[in-house]
């Protein structure tokens, strides 16, 4: 349990950094952007592996009895996790996280919501709490989810002190909610390069997760579930 806690600190500290500008700005300062980019995606990763080999070292005590339904869950909304999270790590975005320089105009997945990022960590996470029914993976991706949704808030918070007066246009024309601010229209939806390179990274990752990645990573094969 102490290297599970251990690893999971380190992995949600990380993703918190391009959550705060100043840090991200004086890493960049100090490594290079394209240094700092390179760096921090492979720290990432090694962190995402160490947590999921300290999750899968704790004991297996199961919760609810699996069902075929529970994996389209994440068949259907890890895709579109995908597409959150590739498109808002690299569109600009003055209230949440992004890996693009501040002062650029925001990208247009801030017109479906202004924590993208986030959105795709509690997609991803939350829709693996279902069919998962371990205390190990409730502990891992119950985390993940409760991070991500509870970073919404604090990302919110830290805005509205950080951009001062620019802070109301910005709440008021974005929504945390996917799709609310369209929907009640106070920003029209936009497409940009950023949601097309995200739509083609989710299909690209989903199709080579779905034929053999999955099972390869992870042991369990989720079109054999959905099918049992």
């Amino acid at each position: 349990m102490t290297q599970f806690v251990a690893a999971l600190v380190v992995f949600l500290a990380l993703h918190m950094v391009p959550a705060i500008p100043p840090l991200r700005a004086g890493l960049v300062g100090a490594l290079g952007r394209r240094p700092y980019l390179i760096t921090y995606s492979l720290v990432s990763l090694l962190a995402l592996a160490w947590l999921f080999h300290a999750t899968m070292r704790l004991d297996f005590v199961p919760l609810w009895d699996a069902a075929a339904w529970q994996a389209w869950i994440p068949l259907v909304l890890t895709p579109i996790g995908l597409v959150f999270l590739v498109a808002g790590l690299l569109s600009p975005n003055p209230a949440s996280i992004t890996l693009r320089r501040p002062g650029l105009a925001p990208g247009a997945i801030t017109t479906v919501t202004r924590h993208p990022v986030l959105w795709g960590f509690a997609l991803w996470a939350g829709s693996h709490l279902v069919p998962n029914g371990d205390m190990r993976s409730l502990l891992l991706f119950g985390s993940l989810f409760a991070f991500a949704l509870l970073g919404m808030v604090i990302t919110d918070r830290r805005a509205g002190r950080r951009l001062a007066a620019q802070w109301p246009p910005i709440a008021h024309s974005t929504s945390i909610l996917p799709f609310a601010a369209a929907l009640a229209g106070r920003t029209r939806l936009r497409v940009d390069g950023s949601i097309i390179i995200g739509l083609l990274t989710s299909a690209a990752l989903t199709a080579w997760l779905l034929l053999g990645g999955h099972t390869l990573l992870f042991g369990a094969d989720p079109l054999a579930l959905a099918a049992a």
